[in-house]
């Protein structure tokens, strides 16, 4: 890989990236694990809590008040709102679907992004990116072909998450250069912390026992540690070299699927997901090359 000279240490870029979406395929797995004990709103709001009781612990004594400061205070609460509202349906379809498939849906985002980029950020948008569009919304079908053990409603919401993290990376890219890079990550996780008890204070509990406790403080663990890799990542390499590795999560995704559920998909449901995977890698490949 040629390196860009603005960026030598790449590789660690990369090694970062990938750790990160490993990580969230490690959080992905064990709120799918509670969610078999547990309604999810509970478990959404200890991943939040934990997160924003951590970052407030390491960061609050050295940045103080600094860590609340913003120059658009209601896009970061419409952007916690959104992240909140995407990992509550998210859940949802991990409750009820396959791990690897649910992934697998979401990862239109990337796809959605670039879709959307017309109408909402005033880009032109190429046929490669109506193709791709085309191509991921073909892997969906196979992964939930009519007739099909996954064609339910259920199927409907890892992309309905899809499109909220579209939208919620969209709003973050409106910050990007404005705030802290680490006041951006805290506040959907504040948001997060006070807006699902609000919004379902009859779907809270405590864990059963102290392995639930233990996997209840790791979801925040993994949620803060994950997106802490993610900004690393992007301070050692540029986006348009990162982007591709972030369908390493897909492999864990299987993987981890098989080893904790037992739950692997079958060969159309596979080539669905190659299909997903190649449409975005296409078109992010594409992007690249223009720039």
């Amino acid at each position: 890989m040629a390196l860009n000279p603005r960026y030598p240490h790449a590789l660690r870029g990369i090694g970062l990236m990938v750790l990160a979406v490993s990580t969230f395929t490690c959080l992905d797995t064990t709120s799918k694990y509670l969610a078999q004990h547990y309604p999810v709103p509970a478990i959404v709001c200890a991943r939040y809590v934990v997160q924003m009781l951590l970052m407030v612990a390491v960061l609050a004594p050295r940045m103080g008040m600094r860590l609340l400061q913003t120059s658009n205070l209601k896009l970061q609460i419409i952007r916690g709102v959104v992240l909140t509202a995407s990992s509550l349906v998210f859940l949802s379809a991990l409750r009820l679907m396959p791990l690897a498939e649910a992934a697998s849906i979401a990862f239109m985002t990337p796809i959605i992004i670039a879709a959307l980029a017309g109408p909402v950020l005033n880009e032109r948008v190429g046929g490669r990116t109506w193709l791709a569009l085309a191509g991921g919304f073909v892997g969906v079908l196979l992964i939930v072909r009519p007739g099909g053990g996954l064609f339910t409603w259920a199927a409907l919401l890892p992309l309905a998450s899809a499109f909220m993290m579209a939208l919620y990376q969209m709003l973050t890219s409106k910050l990007a250069g404005r705030d802290n890079p680490i006041t951006t990550l805290f506040y959907p996780a504040l948001i997060g912390s006070v807006l699902v008890p609000v919004a379902f204070p009859h779907q809270l509990a405590l864990p059963a026992g102290p392995l639930h406790g233990a996997l209840f403080v790791l979801i925040g663990v993994l949620g803060g540690l994950g997106h802490f890799f993610l900004i690393r990542a992007h301070d050692y390499a540029p986006t348009s070299t990162l982007s591709p590795f972030m369908y390493a999560q897909l492999l864990t995704a299987l993987l981890l699927g098989w080893l904790v559920f037992g739950q692997l998909p079958d060969g159309v449901a596979l080539a669905g997901m190659a299909t997903i995977a190649v449409s975005g890698l296409l078109l992010i490949l594409g992007h690249r090359r223009l720039q």
